[in-house]
């Protein structure tokens, strides 16, 4: 953000909003780009979990939240601006097109050459933790959904220690491995938007029937939220979420169908 403030022309600027582009209108774009920027947002939700490690959880961890989300949006904000005005949307949407590495395009702009290189590094950095803050996160809930079998009981055991659902990890980092051979960072992050959007439109529904007193903001957010996140769902690709939506229909038949009738031979 510092070394590329220099290079903003306001030029690059207009048209800020156009009325059309090549293959959609600037409104239809408009949701596409919003439901792809909100898996970039799903870290916070991280926080939540420390909610045995901080006094007063209940007044913490809103507040966190809330805060990281905050610095988070001017960062990004701050780090489109440079990008945009100091080398143009075109070079931006063409380097996202041909090397899924627009800012360390951009960053070439700034005449300063340990600049690009520590952009680089600092993205695969970034991944990293990404990865590893997924394989964590999406472990616990595949234990969690084992245990209450809503997958297959062998998801939820443990090491030899009893502190590690190792089967879990194995299984969600097969599964990011395999998104990741892919080869193909739109689709990786366009499926990831659709499931991201569909886990938070469950969240939110799920905050619409608390009771009042468990509740700390107004209903209507959650009814926002939810609104919002079905809303942007659907702005992926389509083939994207139809695979989803055949995902969740398969979870479904196995939740309903499949799992009743095979707990019910087992105990017969």
């Amino acid at each position: 953000i510092i070394t590329g403030l220099p290079h903003i022309t306001p030029e690059n600027f207009t048209p800020f909003f156009p009325t059309d582009t090549s293959d959609k209108s600037a409104i239809a774009s408009l949701l596409h780009g919003s439901a792809l920027m909100f898996v970039a947002y799903t870290g916070y939700g991280r926080i939540a979990t420390l909610g045995e490690e901080v006094h007063q959880p209940r007044r913490t961890i809103p507040k966190a939240i809330i805060l990281t989300m905050i610095i988070t949006m001017i960062l990004y904000m701050a780090i489109a601006a440079v990008g945009v005005g100091s080398v143009g949307v075109d070079i931006l949407s063409a380097a996202t097109q041909s090397k899924a590495a627009p800012l360390e395009v951009a960053s070439r702009q700034f005449g300063i050459p340990i600049v690009p290189p520590l952009l680089a590094l600092g993205a695969m950095t970034a991944m990293v933790g990404v990865l590893l803050n997924l394989i964590l996160g999406l472990s616990r809930v595949l234990l969690a959904m084992g245990r209450r079998r809503d997958m297959p009981r062998i998801v939820a055991r443990l090491n030899a220690a009893g502190t590690t659902p190792y089967i879990s990890v194995i299984c969600i980092g097969v599964a990011i491995a395999a998104l990741v051979l892919i080869g193909n960072v739109k689709t990786t992050w366009s499926f990831s938007a659709f499931t991201v959007l569909v886990y938070y439109a469950l969240t939110n529904l799920c905050v619409l029937r608390l009771s009042a007193q468990e509740r700390l903001y107004p209903k209507w957010i959650a009814g926002v939220g939810l609104a919002g996140c079905l809303v942007l769902a659907f702005w992926v690709e389509q083939q994207i979420w139809l695979v989803g939506l055949g995902l969740i229909v398969a979870g479904l038949v196995w939740k309903t169908i499949v799992l009743p009738l095979a707990l019910g031979s087992r105990n017969h």
